[in-house]
């Protein structure tokens, strides 16, 4: 109550957050065992052996026990040893790359369930949602069906961020350059917070967005409302969406290039630069050594005179090293 707000990870509607909040709830109680003794022996020996109290036993040549040791040392090892125990099942059973094996506690997955995919994406200072299925996208505003698990991968433009629905499940980093995973579910329908829970600079308190758990048909309402705004999410339009700004309203595109969260993941937006995914293909085929370095074609960083960036590797088939590799085989391939 003095807190002046919901206890919503104490009390979320999705069942990781649940179990979730289920960890810390035992965690909590396993460790009170130790310490609402220790408090509660202390105040009685501080009352007990007062100065004033000439009945207590007074024998200052006493300095060991066995019973006393084995209860001071046995008891916190046993706590100590059920925490391991919790924590290593618990972090397995909730590791975010695991797949979901329930919807809830009475209900388990049907293999036949495919899972619902968001591609998120953390700009500054704003969330891009992508549904590669549904062929949309949104800014600020997610939203997936009630009892569906959800597979959310989840990278960033620029840098660290960390994708949080308190409702829904707990937090994970958004890098540059990498891939998170998590997986959730949301058993009960409503409008729940999200926001960044890692401080990224000039306009991250206003980096939140809303999550909406809806029902099969709303979802599907949802989708088709989407798909109708004439809006396309594009390379020149990621381009422009990516540039720092603060208190985005929520956007709607009703299509969206289908390879656009690989190349934001690869860092190749911009179709001048090279890949990461073709560099590592060259890297795993052995490198190109220093001799190599004459046939990248590079341009500068930024509109900047240094560093510069790789744009294409230039090979017999393609001496003038544009435009880029198609893909990263073809890298492997050619050289």
């Amino acid at each position: 109550m003095l807190a002046g707000c919901d206890t919503v990870v104490m009390n979320p509607s999705g069942d990781i957050a649940s179990q979730q909040a289920d960890l810390i709830v035992s965690s909590t109680v396993l460790m009170l065992l130790i310490i609402v003794p220790v408090i509660v022996l202390t105040l009685v020996f501080a009352w007990r052996y007062r100065e004033t109290n000439t009945e207590a036993t007074y024998d200052p040549e006493w300095d060991h026990s066995t019973k006393l040791e084995l209860v001071i040392w046995g008891a916190p090892l046993l706590i100590i040893i059920a925490l391991g125990a919790l924590t290593w099942i618990s972090t397995h059973k909730l590791d975010p790359w695991r797949p979901l094996q329930r919807i809830d506690a009475q209900r388990p997955v049907d293999p036949k369930t495919k899972p619902l995919v968001v591609q998120v994406v953390a700009l500054d200072w704003k969330w891009l949602f992508v549904y590669p299925e549904q062929g949309i996208a949104t800014v600020n505003e997610l939203a997936a069906p009630v009892d569906r698990p959800i597979q959310f991968r989840i990278t960033s433009s620029t840098v660290m961020n960390s994708f949080y629905v308190p409702a829904l499940a707990g937090q994970i980093y958004a890098m540059p350059g990498m891939e998170t995973k998590l997986h959730a579910v949301i058993n009960r329908a409503g409008v729940y917070d999200g926001f960044s829970a890692n401080f990224s600079g000039d306009g991250f308190s206003h980096m939140r967005f809303k999550f909406h758990g809806l029902s099969d048909a709303g979802f599907a309402r949802w989708v088709e409302s989407h798909k109708a705004s004439k809006d396309e999410l594009t390379r020149a339009v990621y381009m422009t969406l990516e540039q720092p700004s603060a208190r985005e309203p929520v956007r709607r595109y009703g299509r969206v290039d289908p390879k656009l969260f690989d190349a934001v993941l690869n860092r190749c937006v911009d179709a001048a630069k090279m890949c990461m995914n073709e560099m590592m293909a060259i890297d795993a085929a052995g490198g190109m050594g220093k001799q190599g370095l004459a046939y990248l074609e590079r341009k500068p960083w930024r509109d900047t005179e240094r560093p510069y960036v790789a744009t294409a590797l230039c090979t017999p088939d393609n001496p003038t090293g544009s435009p880029l590799l198609a893909d990263s085989q073809s890298a492997v391939a050619r050289r």
